[in-house]
């Protein structure tokens, strides 16, 4: 992988608040002609500095206005318990994000759902069907003070 320069970041971060924008007017904003900021990009692309390009939706508009975050302690640690847990958690569409965490939880378990009665169903009929769950102890998010899905730049 090579290092970043000024250039490559801009484009990171330009591409991170707009990742429609073309590549000519990306290379306007740069003061460069359009052939060297697609050559950086498919490079960047390349050393796997860009993932993939998302669109974000509207939570609300799709029903998913209700965001918890469920912390879970399983009852048991061993190597195939966990890895059975793993697989149930992504296969359920409503947890969106799964961290394996240190201190007093395994998981955290960042889940969307439409309201509360759909969050009961789906502790009800789902997740308390997942095997080796010790204990969930939910956090409701009462309003997103910030939500940002672009990676921050300092220092490199």
């Amino acid at each position: 992988m090579t290092v970043l320069d000024k250039t490559d970041i801009a484009i990171l971060k330009a591409l991170q608040e707009n990742a429609l924008i073309t590549t000519k007017e990306l290379a306007s904003k740069l003061h460069l002609t359009p052939t060297p900021v697609y050559e950086r990009i498919k490079r960047l692309e390349r050393e796997g500095y860009i993932d993939k390009y998302v669109a974000l939706l509207n939570k609300q508009k799709l029903h998913r206005g209700l965001m918890v975050f469920c912390n879970v302690t399983l009852k048991e640690h061993a190597k195939d318990v966990g890895k059975n847990f793993v697989k149930d958690i992504v296969a359920l569409p409503e947890i969106v994000e799964c961290y394996n965490i240190s201190g007093e939880y395994d998981f955290m378990l960042k889940i969307l759902v439409a309201d509360m009665p759909a969050y009961q169903h789906f502790v009800m009929n789902k997740l308390s069907t997942i095997k080796n769950i010790g204990s969930a102890h939910s956090i409701f998010v009462m309003g997103e003070i910030k939500n940002s899905t672009s990676l921050p730049f300092g220092e490199m």
